[in-house]
């Protein structure tokens, strides 16, 4: 990567600033709002918008073809969730570059779907890996290091080599949460960190966000770092993996009472939405009910041991 200084107007006193608020690269710099980079150096508005310019156009942040756009998407990457049928109608992995949003009741499988992808994207990728380290957010006190050695002895991966590579914090309100996401920033392209995971990004703004007067205030916070999280996918071409929580329509008498939590913020800041819910015999289903490209398909998986697997006979 570039270094701050070769951008127009960047001194070693603004690199410091800007690195000092977690602005290390000059992707983080072009892709960032200018009135946060205001707010958080200090540097006046003016600097900031020369600034950035710079950083556009060393990075070609201008009009491009389709073509160009194509191109450019090649270097996307898939990393496997275990599953084939679930890979196949993902359209081959976990994409980077994208947000890809887990939905579902409690058991639904979201959890340990996340703890699956935080072993497999550091696979090779040859065996359907991202071959980077992981940065894992939890806000529910779900992540389990046990289970990690778990997964990673199934896929015949040293336990502690795999457990040595994922970043966990535990975020205690929506404020901290937050706080992490901005640390993102820093800490993947320093790391090598080629996925993200955040489960879940609603718990704590339902929780601490009560009643209509203040849903407002609580939606315009969770955009705001729902768009970092998707150019954090973009600026390092990693993946971002949010689980959100469901919420009953009791409206609904014939249909499935249950909805995505989060509403149209939710639904528009996500790349991909998949819908996963408990099938028969321990049997889990998940459905692409939102996505640019792929087909609303469902794919059946299980649970097990050695993690996410695909159910047994199953054509």
């Amino acid at each position: 990567m570039e270094d701050l200084e070769s951008l127009d107007g960047v001194g070693p006193s603004i690199a410091s600033k800007l690195r000092a608020a977690g602005y290390t690269t000059i992707e983080a710099v072009a892709v960032t709002p200018p009135m946060e980079i205001v707010e958080r150096t200090g540097i006046g508005l003016g600097t900031v918008l020369k600034i950035q310019e710079s950083a556009r156009k060393m990075l070609s942040a201008d009009f491009k073809t389709a073509r160009e756009y194509y191109e450019h998407r090649k270097s996307m990457r898939r990393c496997t969730t275990g599953s084939k049928k679930l890979d196949e109608i993902l359209g081959g992995g976990i994409e980077t570059q994208a947000i890809t949003e887990l939905i579902g009741e409690y058991g639904s499988g979201k959890t340990q779907l996340c703890l699956m992808l935080s072993v497999t994207a550091q696979l090779p990728y040859d065996r359907g890996g991202l071959e980077g380290k992981v940065a894992f957010i939890d806000t529910e006190g779900t992540f389990m290091p046990e289970r990690i050695y778990q997964i990673a002895s199934g896929l015949g991966l040293n336990p502690n080599e795999v457990a040595n590579n994922i970043f966990v914090a535990r975020a205690y309100n929506s404020s901290h949460q937050c706080l992490l996401i901005d640390r993102l920033f820093t800490l993947c392209p320093e790391n090598n960190v080629k996925l993200v995971v955040v489960d879940s990004m609603i718990s704590h703004f339902r929780g601490e966000y009560i009643g209509r007067e203040t849903l407002s205030e609580r939606q315009q916070k969770l955009n705001q770092y729902l768009h970092k999280l998707l150019r954090l996918a973009e600026a390092y071409n990693l993946a971002v993996v949010i689980t959100n929580q469901v919420q009953a329509n009791p409206a609904a008498f014939f249909t499935d009472p249950n909805r995505p939590a989060g509403g149209n913020i939710m639904a528009h800041a996500c790349t991909h939405r998949v819908y996963l819910r408990k099938g028969s015999k321990n049997v889990r289903v998940a459905k692409i009910i939102d996505s640019p490209y792929l087909p609303e398909r469902e794919a059946n998986f299980i649970i097990t041991e050695k993690g996410i697997a695909d159910v047994e006979g199953e054509d």
